[in-house]
């Protein structure tokens, strides 16, 4: 061996070592299944390995950016606030007595990790059809007089994107204030021309993941994978529904909102606004317009950050089924939990509380039916009822609990929405929309097969190992 190969070798040993010491002493894999898949990857395909690891496997926690970037934005921006907005907006006394004293500990928690305040009177319609989602929002942005806020995880060049886009452009050269945030790194295929055509029109764009070398390491694993329509600072849409033609056909779930709730979702699009590069006006009354009481209904508007301190989100998930005294019910693509999820799951179901998930036969892709299916046999086990929808595929991601909180919004049941996007959702306390929730989960169950545990266990060998390969590397999807 020559001397240059020999150093070679060395450093790759060195580079080798130094990557395995990074995986078992980061804290993001503080679940061993994940630091696991990672050192087996690298075992088995070790410069790829390696080079993804350094890519898509360090922990943003550990930064605290979302904790520092919220700071910064709060110090800007709660000044130019009117004292009636700036008072609501920043606590949420009055409106937490009207909740339920056994969740007042669940909103203690999203209040002060989040700054998610209590919204009082909003009015909600839940959206289930995608194409009535798709002509409310294109009459609500025609109506826009002020401004219009998007941030979307998915906005193609097929013919639903291009309808969109082209009465944002037509509202733009009205001379109403649009501004669209788009996650660049999952519409990567989508040519620069296509948003240069908007910005010329008069829409303000930016894109959410702003490349450079740090970003390379921090930010490339981390989508913004939130859903967000504010338009005058009186209408709101929050959900699952991308601005696609091919969720048009999936069955999902969306929320329109009128009152308080809207400036929830305004004040997160303006700090996504912000981060991206974006300016704050010095007059911003016009995006918090006095909102009138519709309704009784109380909501928490729930931002969740993968480089915050804590995975927020999902500890008030494993809070919600915890409190849970009845049922829980649960809509979601791709169920894959992280393990504080699932046991939080195991533990109701064996405590008495009615447990459903309903998920579907075939998801979009077929390698995540796998991982999704190895988790089968133990939730089954646990006396967790499963409902396979058969002939369709449903993105619909939402959770009912005893008839009174429903949670709505951006969040799959998976390990990269517990821990790894940028998401927002609607935790809203509220028997009317809990019990249209349940019906709609409950009408949902008449496309459904539920599985049975006797059966699971008769499925071929092959699935089973198929099965146990991909729940191995379901942290990493």
């Amino acid at each position: 061996m020559g001397v240059f190969a020999w150093i070679i070798s060395v450093c790759y040993f060195l580079l080798l070592v130094m990557t395995l010491v990074i995986i078992l002493t980061d804290r993001s894999n503080h679940n061993p299944s994940k630091a696991i898949a990672w050192l087996v990857l690298i075992m088995f395909l070790p410069v790829l390995g390696i080079f993804l690891y350094f890519i898509f496997g360090f922990d943003r926690r550990r930064i605290g950016a979302s904790e520092r970037d919220r700071q910064k934005f709060y110090e800007e921006f709660i000044p130019k606030l009117p004292s009636e907005v700036k008072s609501y907006l920043q606590t949420s006394e009055g409106y937490v007595d009207k909740i339920d004293p056994s969740y007042h500990n669940l909103v203690r928690l999203l209040e002060r990790s989040n700054h998610s305040r209590v919204f009082y009177g909003s009015e909600v319609e839940i959206i289930t059809n995608g194409y009535q989602k798709l002509e409310m929002l294109i009459e609500d942005i025609k109506r826009a007089r002020s401004h219009i806020h998007c941030e979307f995880f998915l906005f193609r060049r097929d013919k639903t994107s291009r309808r969109i886009r082209d009465v944002l452009m037509r509202k733009a050269e009205e001379g109403v204030e649009v501004r669209f945030v788009y996650d660049n790194i999952a519409n990567i295929n989508i040519p620069f021309w296509y948003y240069t055509e908007m910005r010329k029109s008069g829409v303000e764009v930016k894109l959410f993941t702003r490349l450079s070398l740090s970003s390379i390491r921090r930010s490339l694993n981390n989508r913004n994978h939130r859903k967000i329509v504010v338009i005058d600072g009186e209408v709101g849409y929050v959900g699952g529904m991308n601005i696609t033609s091919q969720t048009l056909r999936w069955r999902d779930v969306h929320l329109r909102i009128k009152g308080q709730g809207v400036h929830g979702l305004q004040l997160n699009f303006l700090q996504s606004w912000y981060n991206s590069g974006g300016n704050l006006e010095d007059e911003v009354a016009p995006y918090f317009p006095i909102a009138p009481i519709f309704t009784q209904n109380l909501m928490q508007i729930v931002p969740e950050a993968p480089d915050s301190r804590f995975p927020y989100y999902a500890l008030s998930v494993v809070k919600v089924i915890e409190n849970a005294k009845k049922y829980i019910y649960i809509q979601t693509p791709y169920f894959m939990p992280t393990e504080s999820v699932m046991r939080a799951l195991k533990s109701a179901s064996l405590s008495g509380v009615e447990v459903r998930i309903m998920v579907s036969r075939k998801s979009d892709f077929a390698f995540m039916d796998w991982a999704i299916q190895a988790n089968y046999e133990e939730t089954l086990e646990a006396g967790i009822h499963i409902h396979e929808i058969q002939d369709y595929f449903s993105h619909a991601k939402s959770m009912v609990v005893d008839d009174y909180l429903s949670i709505i919004g951006s969040s799959n049941l998976d390990y990269r929405s517990l821990e790894l996007n940028f998401e927002i959702n609607s935790f809203m306390y509220d028997e009317k929309i809990a019990v249209q929730n349940k019906e709609i989960f409950l009408k949902d169950m008449d496309d459904c097969v539920e599985l049975s545990l006797v059966e699971w266990r008769k499925r071929p060998w092959w699935r089973k190992i198929l099965q146990m390969i991909m729940r191995f590397f379901s942290p990493l999807l």
